[in-house]
């Protein structure tokens, strides 16, 4: 027989019985090489240290029961001593939140330390490109001890090429980065790219060089958690937005961030059946704040009398805390609020607080969510420290993100808003769509005894009674110069309203301004 005979043989369509076919090219031998690759690839391996899930059972718990499809499961890495392919370091595939498509990236720790090889990367920037292709957010499961070491450069391109899309994906869909065990090395730069992270309190940590180097390089004796534990970044650094306490809790947090967000930019909002104001908060409002502005209170009384009576989400709470920042909804519609916070600090800007308040006034923007800003604000703290740290560069910062954010932007003064404090604060200077001003609140250059101290110095420098003097001065330039009619009558303040008509006002401009939109 010629080998064209042969080969028009082998290629024929004719059906070829199994007592034909050589004996490992039996179905039944197939199907059962299958469900043996399938069983040691998908082995249950102990989670070890304080982990609870496997990187599969962590993907599956993320997603709607049943929802979780992984990509590309049988690509190996390597094999074990005793032949076995060891998986690629990461499962990751796509699923349902809530109904709606969303991506799972997660480290897997049982192979090598989740280390990130070739391999791992080009798993990762696959599931990646179908992400921003189809426009569904992405989860990024982080528990990665770095860069793969025997891989070399081959791991440090890959790594790279993770960074690439995390920008790309910036423009195009939300990413929410969980770090549930060690992140370090060059892993640590993709949470940083992402838009929110939440870490696992003792047992996520986030770090570039981890205590042996850093002891090496400096004589600082300093554990993985003083180095990159969540304390250090959801309070000191912000380089995280929220530590809870167990995997549960970052699972039950992503997918609550998750129902704030269209899955991709420009994309539908997730508008809910609308709920009344809590009626405790809403009957309290006209007295919650104080008549005297220096008396604190919680911004959150006034935010609880606004916004609907339903799950609220506040991201970087313990971080430069006399700025408020969260995901609430405001007739059914998700919305980003921030807020001054006179219990902390007076509700005073700083750099680091203007930091937290643009990042999350450009996210909001970014992805068409409506900013409602609640101000009460003193100005910008005063000091050497503070421009040291650079406070006119990151307080720019804010003004730039007001200013380029086009989706809704609702502004109420609460009580006062001074200097260019008052400017950064959502002002209609910077293009909010409606402004409003509380009929007790106070808006001027200076707070009124910084300018008489200013403007009537020689007065009070010749008084017999200063301090009398003082007092009546101040309340002459606070009714005449700083109330809200004056901003009101020149068209910079939309309208002095009574603080429980704020929801109703609120309402009435987010549908206008919302209106002919698909839900």
């Amino acid at each position: 027989m010629t080998q064209l005979e042969s080969d028009r043989q082998v290629t024929s369509s004719e059906p070829v019985s199994d007592d034909q076919r050589p004996d490992d090219q039996r179905p039944d031998d197939q199907r059962g090489v299958l469900t043996q690759r399938r069983a040691t690839r998908f082995a249950y391996v102990e989670p070890k240290g304080k982990r609870v899930y496997t990187a599969r059972e962590r993907a599956e718990l993320l997603m709607d029961e049943g929802s979780f499809v992984e990509m590309m499961p049988m690509r190996s890495a390597g094999a074990r001593p005793d032949g076995t392919p060891t998986g690629s370091g990461v499962v990751a595939g796509w699923g349902l939140v809530d109904g709606r498509p969303v991506v799972a990236i997660c480290h897997d720790a049982a192979v090598a330390s989740g280390a990130i090889g070739a391999v791992m990367a080009e798993t990762i920037q696959a599931a990646q490109r179908f992400a921003i292709d189809r426009g569904y957010p992405i989860v990024y499961v982080n528990d990665s001890g770095g860069a793969r070491v025997p891989d070399g450069i081959f791991a440090l391109h890959g790594c790279g090429g993770i960074f690439a899309l995390n920008v790309l994906a910036q423009q195009r869909v939300p990413q929410i980065s969980l770090i549930l065990g060690p992140c370090a090395g060059a892993a640590a730069y993709s949470p940083a790219l992402t838009d929110w992270t939440i870490m696992v309190k003792g047992q996520g940590q986030m770090f570039l060089t981890g205590p042996d180097i850093v002891k090496a390089a400096t004589g600082e004796d300093a554990s993985a958690e003083d180095i990159g534990g969540s304390h250090t970044h959801t309070v000191t650094s912000g380089v995280a937005h929220l530590e809870v306490d167990t995997e549960d809790e970052a699972f039950d947090a992503t997918r609550l961030l998750l129902s704030f967000l269209p899955s991709r930019k420009g994309g539908k909002q997730t508008v809910q059946g609308a709920v009344p104001a809590n009626p405790g908060a809403v009957e309290r409002l006209p007295q919650v704040v104080p008549e005297k502005s220096s008396v604190v209170f919680d911004m959150n009384a006034v935010l609880d009398g606004v916004l609907d009576n339903g799950a609220r989400l506040e991201l970087m709470p313990e971080h430069a805390p006399s700025i408020l920042t969260l995901f609430g909804r405001l007739d059914g519609r998700p919305v980003g609020v921030v807020a001054n916070q006179p219990a902390a600090r007076g509700g005073i800007l700083d750099s680091k607080a203007s930091v937290k308040l643009a990042r999350f006034v450009e996210f909001c923007g970014r992805f068409d969510l409506p900013v409602l800003t609640f101000v009460d604000v003193p100005g910008f703290l005063p000091g050497t420290v503070e421009e040291g740290r650079g406070v006119i560069t990151h307080g720019a910062k804010v003004l730039k993100a007001y200013v380029e954010t086009t989706s809704p932007k609702l502004t109420v003064v609460v009580r006062k808003a001074f200097g260019g404090a008052y400017i950064a604060m959502g002002s209609a200077s910077l293009g909010a769509h409606v402004t409003w001003a509380w009929s007790n609140s106070e808006i001027a250059v200076m707070g009124p005894g910084g300018a008489v101290a200013l403007l009537n110095r020689r007065e009070l420098a010749a008084s017999d009674d200063p301090d009398r003097l003082r007092t009546e001065l101040a309340t002459a330039y606070r009714e005449e110069v700083a109330r809200p009619y004056l901003a009101a009558e020149a068209g910079i303040v939309d309208d002095v309203i009574h603080p429980e008509e704020t929801r109703d006002r609120m309402v009435a401009a987010l549908r206008m301004l919302t209106a002919g939109e698909s839900a």
